[in-house]
């Protein structure tokens, strides 16, 4: 029962073990030393998702994932690509889930966009006969 007892303690414990030690990533906290390539690569974090966290946007986020991508995002602007590379490598990376504003052209996301609308005037037509004013039949 003992042994049962420490396998038991050492199998719950193992996650506690596998947490990283690693520091974050060189520009995860730090800004760019040009001000324009530093409000380049800040309104394009705000744009993009984080992985982890889903609600937060890279730029708003403590998670070390969010801190990789937020380096990953200034390094590449601080070496010359345009915001619109940049997002196009995330977007290649992670899908275009990454991406706050998903196109529109792509068969996964055209729902995204179209079935608000659907509903709005599905609402509206089923809703009409409700509030009609009755005929008077005289």
């Amino acid at each position: 029962m003992k042994r049962f007892l420490v396998l038991l303690i050492a199998c719950l414990a193992f996650p506690v073990s596998a947490q990283t030690g690693l520091p974050p990533a060189p520009y995860a906290n730090r800004q760019l030393d040009d001000p324009q390539q530093e409000a380049a690569a800040r309104e394009l974090m705000e744009e993009l998702r984080c992985l982890k966290c889903q609600s937060q946007s890279i730029a708003d986020s403590n998670a070390p994932m969010a801190g990789d991508m937020r380096s990953q995002v200034r390094e590449r602007i601080a070496a010359g690509e345009t915001p619109e590379q940049v997002r196009s490598w995330l977007v290649e990376r992670y899908g275009n889930w990454v991406s706050y504003n998903p196109p529109i052209a792509s068969a996964v996301t055209w729902p995204l966009w179209f079935a608000p609308i659907i509903l709005l005037l599905a609402a509206l037509w089923l809703a009409r006969g409700r509030f009609r004013k009755p005929k008077d039949d005289e």
